[in-house]
This record gives C-alpha cells, sequence and structure tokens, in this order.
C-alpha cells in the first residue's frame, strides 16, 4: 500500500513527543517524591516547605525542571496529533494541548524561578513574613489556581479529544477507554480542596495516564497509511 510519507514523520514526532512527557513525568514524580516528599510536603507548613526545599535546593530545582520539559512537550505532541487527526477536532486537539501545556508550565516554573530566592528572604527576621506571604500568595494562584485545577481540567479535556479524534485503526477501542478512565480520574483533582480522596484519584489518574502515553506513543510509530489520503485512513504498520 502507498504511504505519505509526511503521515508517518507527523505520527513519529507526535509518538515521540508523547512517550518523552511520559518518561520525563515519572521520572520527575519518583525523584521529587524521594528527595522532597513530593506532593505531600505541600501539605506541611509553609516554614517547613522551604526548609526542605533549602536543604535539596539544587535536586529539587533539577527535578522541577524536569517537570516542565515534560509539561511542555504536550505543546508540540498536541500540534502533531491535530495534523493526523485534521479538521476541527485536530484543531481543538491542537488548541487544548498548547492550553494544557502552558498552564503546567506556569504552575511548576515557580519552583525554579520564584521559590529559591523566596526560601532565602525566608530566613531574614524582618523578611519572613512576607516571604511566607509571597510563597503562599505563588501557590495558591500559580499551583492550585492555574498548574493544577486548570492543569487538570485541561489535560483531562485534551485526552478526551484525542481519544475522540483519533481513529479506532490507530487508538483501538481498549486503549480509548484506558484514555476515558484516565481523563475521569485526573479530572477528580480538580475537587482535591473539597473533596480529601481526590487526591489519590487524581494521583492514579496520572499513573494510569502516563501508561497510556507511552501505549499510545507505540501505536502511532507503527501507523502507516493506506492508499487514501484522508486522515481517517490511516492503520498501524504491523512489520
Amino acid at each position: 500500500m502507498n504511504t505519505r510519507p509526511e503521515d508517518r514523520t507527523t505520527a513519529r514526532l507526535a509518538a515521540a513527543a508523547l512517550a518523552l512527557a511520559a518518561a520525563l513525568a515519572i521520572a520527575g514524580f519518583t525523584a521529587l517524591g524521594s528527595v522532597f516528599e513530593y506532593p505531600q510536603v505541600l501539605q506541611k507548613p509553609t516554614d517547613d516547605i522551604l526548609q526542605l526545599f533549602r536543604q535539596h535546593q539544587g535536586a529539587v530545582m533539577g527535578w522541577f525542571a524536569v517537570l516542565i520539559v515534560s509539561a511542555a512537550m504536550m505543546a508540540p505532541a498536541g500540534v502533531w496529533l491535530g495534523r493526523l487527526a485534521g479538521g476541527l477536532r485536530g484543531r481543538a486537539v491542537a488548541g487544548v494541548g498548547i492550553a494544557a501545556a502552558t498552564v503546567q508550565v506556569v504552575g511548576l516554573q515557580r519552583w525554579v524561578t520564584l521559590v529559591p530566592t523566596i526560601s532565602q528572604e525566608a530566613l531574614e527576621p524582618t523578611r519572613h513574613a512576607a516571604a511566607v506571604d509571597r510563597f503562599e500568595l505563588f501557590h495558591t494562584v500559580l499551583g492550585t489556581i492555574i498548574g493544577e485545577t486548570l492543569g487538570y481540567a485541561l489535560t483531562a479535556t485534551f485526552t478526551v479529544l484525542v481519544v475522540a479524534a483519533l481513529p479506532r485503526t490507530i487508538l483501538p477501542r481498549w486503549l480509548a477507554i484506558v484514555g476515558y478512565a484516565a481523563a475521569v480520574l485526573i479530572a477528580t483533582g480538580i475537587f482535591v480542596p473539597l473533596i480529601e480522596a481526590a487526591s489519590l484519584t487524581n494521583f492514579l489518574g496520572y499513573v494510569l495516564w502516563c501508561i497510556w502515553l507511552l501505549a499510545l506513543a507505540v501505536m502511532l510509530v507503527r501507523v502507516r497509511t493506506s492508499r487514501e489520503s484522508s486522515p481517517g485512513s490511516m492503520e498501524p504498520s504491523l512489520r
């Protein structure tokens, strides 16, 4: 069967971006859980958070940078997936993918750009109260509202759009179901301030989502196109 090189190239670029995003997310969250007790540390008093940050500042900043890159990869992944899907759905996938990446990068970057200065200012008695207030403000606005609440909503929406937009020849029914399940679990994170159990379901959602990203990447690497030029005619290669 004839193959359109541009479709295969786009599929493989999308696969690389998704696989990299998943791998970096797994590595970043695992390392931060070990050196910074993240995300449980965020439930501690601000002074305890800043103290633990100072103790492992280099490692914490480095691993948050890894998470930032992971989040940013959803933008190009969304664009390439959107090109594969085509049409209005494809444009929606691209737009929401870029938005999801943006809000998460905005939320995470504070650990690299803002918290180091705040943590040092908190050591000075005359600036301690102001530093704590600034940390809590940034944590609420950049972290909870933008990075988490908007991030959860947009990531879940992006996942649903991808499942709906890609043909079943690329994304089989079982993988579609996994995607929908991950999206629902991630979306429960919106209710974390109200429902304590939502923290666990959100965490499980991201674990499942990373697995889904890797599985989707594998399916995309195997894509080939048939003689029809429409995106819906794409099918996985079984070579």
